[in-house]
């Protein structure tokens, strides 16, 4: 493989390359290390940060900014317009994070209005054939598996794993550290720290593999435990949602049992659906 198509050779001294069968718009703005591959198309304003690899066929357009040592794959379609047919033209943007592995056939669509931006953190894996819709937020450190489609106006939040081939519908909140299974119907908000799988999609109880790895039984004792019982009470009590988090909030809680509150009383208060049962 030559050193156009393997990340490995990029270092942080040596000045952009563009192989000769890319299209580079003079006005793009390349910092030092980045590598484009052959075929790859750079509209006129993408700005690429240092040591990004830029794999063969790539496309990127529109205002589109991509961070430090991020590496593009064959046939990713990064910062094109919206598939919104609200959409009249303006000058939305992906603002793109550093140390993100962004696989085969990805797409990721700028925004819809004015001022609004398609936002993704540092640290993410989207795996090939996904597609971000308009105004999707991501965080960090997310694993996006094989061919998810996710609708506009989706927050996912820092650490969900979230399982291949499903749909995630438009406005859903995907909390920390939760982990969705793989084929689930995401059409509700699912709090963090929780496992969802099912079609429709349902709570099944906390993702306590990825509790454990997270450090989180080690971070305050008592904590995890706490998160249970806190879960407990609002997804599985005799209690009505409302009442179950009024009973919670009398309790001293940790952070990680204030956030899942917080959550599931925000979810309730965007006046849709609230979140998974």
């Amino acid at each position: 493989m030559s050193e156009f198509l393997n990340p490995s050779t990029l270092t942080i001294e040596k000045p952009a390359e563009v192989h000769p069968l890319a299209v580079v718009d003079p006005r793009a703005e390349l910092e030092q290390g980045v590598v484009i591959g052959p075929g790859a198309v750079i509209g006129s304003e993408v700005k690429i940060g240092t040591n990004t690899w830029i794999g063969p066929n790539v496309v990127l357009d529109g205002r589109l900014t991509i961070g430090a040592q991020n590496k593009i794959f064959p046939g990713a379609c990064l910062g094109l317009p919206p598939q919104d047919l609200k959409y009249k033209g303006a000058p939305t943007e992906v603002v793109i994070g550093d140390r993100n592995t962004i696989r085969e056939c990805v797409t990721i669509n700028r925004a819809t209005e004015e001022g609004e931006q398609t936002s993704i953190g540092n640290g993410n894996l989207i795996m090939a054939y996904c597609h971000l819709g308009h105004n999707c937020l991501l965080g960090n450190g997310i694993v996006m598996s094989n061919a998810i489609q996710v609708a506009g106006h989706v927050i996912i939040e820092d650490r969900a794993v979230i399982g291949g081939c499903l749909g995630i519908h438009q406005f859903v909140h995907i909390g920390g550290l939760a982990m969705v299974g793989g084929m689930t119907r995401v059409d509700r908000d699912v709090p963090p720290y929780c496992l969802a799988e099912g079609h429709p999609g349902r709570l099944r109880g906390l993702n306590r593999v990825g509790l454990r790895r997270s450090g989180l039984e080690n971070r305050e004792e008592g904590e995890l435990r706490q998160l249970q019982e806190i879960w407990t009470l609002l997804f599985r009590s005799d209690h009505v949602i409302a009442k179950a988090l009024e009973i919670a909030r009398d309790k001293n809680l940790k952070p990680a049992a204030t956030h899942l509150c917080d959550f599931v009383e925000s979810s309730i208060q965007k006046g849709r659906r609230g979140p998974m049962p």
